[in-house]
Parts: structure tokens; C-alpha cells; sequence
């Protein structure tokens, strides 16, 4: 089946651009002129990832993304005019997997959709670190990406899953800033240690919802470690 990209910018130039490119690729595109209307629009159908445009009315890139966020880890492409560190600083600490400056070249931009979309497929399970995870009342899945705390389920993005998963695979270890970035995004992006503490802020407060308090240590100087 073709993946189905939900493309919102509003400029109709550019999203003509990139629908042109994408469906070239082979992939069934749907358009959307603002944050606003994307948002009614995702909600409504079904997509395996969005193209995003920073700078729009009525509701921007980043407050979607936020948005978006709470209920969805779909994956998601940033656009922005302007190329600057805070626009993709914050991105990626809202949840973006990826951020690529105006103007682009659309090769690149299909590219990075592809290799999103390649990175967010469930993995054959080939060995036992790939099988349901068990460590106290904390249970993850990777093939179903499902996490939960004493059988409440808490839902991660894909950025906060990858991290968890990543701990969990040697949970005694302590893990730098810099192997934390490993397990969550490519080699090509640069990622500050701002955006790898909010992510992991933003996993402490979703089980400290269900109670567990103590999920993750910070060695201060050091890096994490999980503390369940």
C-alpha cells in the first residue's frame, strides 16, 4: 500500500511542489493550507506521516506539533523559511523527527520522508531484546510500540519510545547525552543536550501520572540511568 502523507504550508506554490515530488515517489498525498485545518483534517483520516510548514496562520507548525503530540507519535517533517536554531531546537524537542530549511531541494525532501517512514517500521523481531520487555511493573513492546506502568498504558512518541527502548536494553548502565541521541535520531542531525533533558522530562512526567516517580536518574555531570 502507498504511504499517505498529510503536506500542509500555506503557500499553495510549495505544496504543489512537494505534492508533485511525493506522489512521484509513489505515495498518495493529502493537502491542508494551515494548522487549523490540518489538524481537523489528520483527525479524520489516516496518515503514515506529515510534512509541516513552521510559519503559518491560524495555527502554526509547532503548536500542531504540540497538539498533535498528546495523542499521536505520527511521524513528522518540519519546513521552515527561516533557518534558524530555535525553530529546530524546539521542533525537535516537541517531537519532530526530522527539520529541513526553505528553500530545499525536493530529491532531499523525498529522501528524508523515505527514510522517516524506513526508521518508523516495526522491526522482525530477530533476537530476544526485539521481544515484550519485563522490568518491575514497567512492560514495553517494540513490535507493537506499546509501553505501560502496572498495566496502564502510557503513550510515548516515537522519539521517547526509542529512548526507553534504549535503556532498557541495558538498564544497569549509565548513558550519555550523546548515546541517548544515538538511540533516537540519525547521525546527520545535530541535537542539543537541551532537547534529549526535555525528552526525558517529558517521559519522567508521563509515568510520574501513573505513579511512578523514580523511572529515570539523572548522574549529574554523567548522563541517565533507569532506576526501575
Amino acid at each position: 500500500m502507498p504511504k499517505s502523507i498529510l503536506v500542509v504550508d500555506d503557500d499553495p506554490h510549495i505544496r504543489e511542489v512537494i505534492v508533485f515530488a511525493l506522489e512521484n515517489a509513489g505515495m498518495k498525498t493529502t493537502q491542508a493550507e494551515d494548522g487549523a485545518q490540518a489538524l481537523k483534517t489528520f483527525t479524520s483520516g489516516s496518515y503514515d506521516l506529515i510534512v509541516l510548514d513552521i510559519n503559518m496562520p491560524e495555527m502554526d507548525g509547532l503548536e500542531l506539533c504540540k497538539t498533535l503530540r498528546k495523542d499521536s507519535d505520527i511521524p513528522i517533517l518540519f519546513l521552515s523559511s527561516r533557518d534558524e536554531e530555535i525553530d529546530r531546537i524546539l521542533g525537535l524537542e516537541l517531537g519532530a523527527d526530522d527539520y529541513l530549511p526553505k528553500p530545499f531541494s525536493t530529491r532531499e525532501m523525498v529522501a528524508r520522508v523515505k527514510a522517516i517512514l524506513k526508521r518508523c517500521q516495526p522491526k522482525a523481531s530477530s533476537n530476544d531484546n526485539q521481544g515484550v520487555i519485563n522490568r518491575g511493573k514497567l512492560t514495553l513492546d517494540p513490535l507493537q510500540h506499546a509501553v505501560s506502568w502496572d498495566g496502564e498504558a502510557i503513550a510515548l512518541t516515537a522519539k521517547e519510545f526509542s529512548i526507553l527502548n534504549g535503556l532498557l536494553q541495558n538498564p544497569e548502565l549509565v548513558y550519555t547525552r550523546d548515546q541517548i541521541i544515538d538511540m533516537a535520531y540519525d547521525h546527520n542531525i545535530h541535537v542539543s543536550d537541551r532537547t534529549i533533558d526535555s525528552h526525558i522530562r517529558h517521559i519522567r512526567q508521563k509515568f510520574a501520572a501513573q505513579g511512578c516517580e523514580t523511572l529515570i536518574e539523572t548522574l549529574h555531570g554523567v548522563g541517565y540511568k533507569l532506576k526501575v
